[in-house]
């Protein structure tokens, strides 16, 4: 809209605040428990913390190195640097031999490096299989990004090789590549995950897999028919289906006695089988239902899954207990608790009233398709902070 003949790009207030509640939603999954004064070094390898990579001090010819939130703010203001959310079981490299000769602020005391580190090309400031960065101005594809909760790169979601899955904020994504590196896990997928429709073809035309349960069906009986609007099915490779044999290296979990009852080798027995192609979509609660009898404790150790017995490695648990050490302390929440009932309550009244007049006001704005600007919103309150004095005068004029 056109003011005083000059083009200014201009939003609502309703926009500034809803775009506020989203980026709060963010920084909480983002920062969640993580310290933005200590340095995260001495606690040693953190098992879930907001990272960040330092493109100024580490480029691309140099060794890949990740610093922790405070890092980020203390040491490194000013710099390139790539926001990496969250990764698991990480030490701050902040100031080691990486760094050649920056000195971390906060805790210099470190170890030249962390061998036990994992890094990637999301240090880099890379990304999913295509290798590019995000945002990338060369891509003019609207897509969004989902992170592996294994490894812990970020792919686009046209890059996973399936459709994406509804819901996707509410599951957690395992790409292909680790889903292979842990075979026995298309078992579990086969009765925990989102049923698959698979992709193919990255061709504009993109075709679909889907699999019949039923075993009475011939090979020719499963060829090329028209399907939905999104392209044509194809036929499985029988090779790539659960119920046919695999190598050697494939098992990679080992048998477990019937003693045991181990929910994997009941699995198996059960039949249901899925295209052993794409990345896989699960259910929040699908790592309360994997086997902890002994020998699939063996396989998560031997194929570094480990933390998927463990419910609190979960982004979901981080983003929890940010919310929780947060909101202690919170002063506006610290200066509620110590008032009395009847004060809590009288606040908690004020507010509502004043935020159902913020609402009537700026509703007036959207009646009359006037933009909102920072001279109405100090109206608003000034008139709003003149009212209650006028309230309290009366008040008191009768109580006296």
């Amino acid at each position: 809209m056109a003011l005083n003949g000059e083009e200014e790009s201009t939003v609502s207030l309703v926009d500034v605040l809803e775009e506020d509640d989203e980026l709060e939603d963010i920084a909480y999954a983002v920062l969640g428990a993580s310290d933005p004064d200590k340095c995260s070094y001495p606690q040693g390898y953190v098992k879930r913390q907001a990272l960040y990579a330092c493109s100024t001090c580490t480029p691309k010819d140099a060794e890949p190195a990740g610093i922790c939130l405070a890092c980020s703010y203390k040491c490194h203001e000013g710099h390139d640097l790539f926001e990496l959310y969250t990764k698991r079981n990480f030490r701050c490299d902040c100031g080691n031999a990486k760094f050649g000769g920056l000195e971390c602020k906060l805790f210099p005391e470190k170890d030249k490096v962390n061998s036990n580190n994992k890094y990637n090309h999301n240090f880099f400031g890379l990304y999913c299989t295509c290798d590019r960065p995000y945002p990338d101005p060369e891509d003019q594809v609207p897509d969004e990004m989902i992170q592996c909760i294994v490894c812990e790169d970020w792919f686009h979601g046209r890059h996973l090789g399936c459709t994406l899955a509804e819901c996707v904020e509410l599951q957690e994504m395992v790409c292909e590549v680790c889903m292979n590196k842990a075979p026995f896990l298309w078992n579990y997928a086969d009765h925990i995950a989102e049923p698959p429709v698979t992709k193919v073809s990255p061709s504009k035309e993109e075709v679909e897999v889907k699999v019949d349960d039923s075993d009475d069906k011939t090979e020719d009986s499963a060829g090329p028919h028209p399907s939905t609007s999104r392209g044509l099915e194809e036929k499985v490779p029988t090779d790539r289906l659960s119920g046919c044999k695999r190598t050697h290296e494939q098992m990679v979990e080992p048998p477990c006695s019937a003693a045991e009852q181990c929910k994997l080798e009941r699995m198996k027995t059960q039949g249901v089988c899925r295209p052993r192609v794409g990345a896989v979509f699960w259910p929040y609660v699908w790592r309360s239902q994997l086997c902890t009898c002994i020998s699939c404790k063996r396989a998560y150790v031997a194929t570094g899954l480990p933390f998927l017995l463990d419910e609190s490695d979960t982004v979901l648990a981080y983003e929890n207990r940010g919310r929780l050490e947060r909101g202690a302390c919170d002063p506006l929440l610290t200066a509620l608790n110590a008032l009395n009932h009847v004060q809590q309550l009288e606040v908690i009244y004020e507010f509502n009233d004043m935020k159902a007049e913020l609402k009537d006001y700026l509703q007036r704005f959207v009646e009359e398709g006037k933009v909102v600007a920072p001279e109405d919103i100090q109206q608003f309150f000034e008139e709003l902070q003149s009212r209650k004095r006028r309230r309290t005068n009366v008040s008191q004029y009768y109580c006296s």
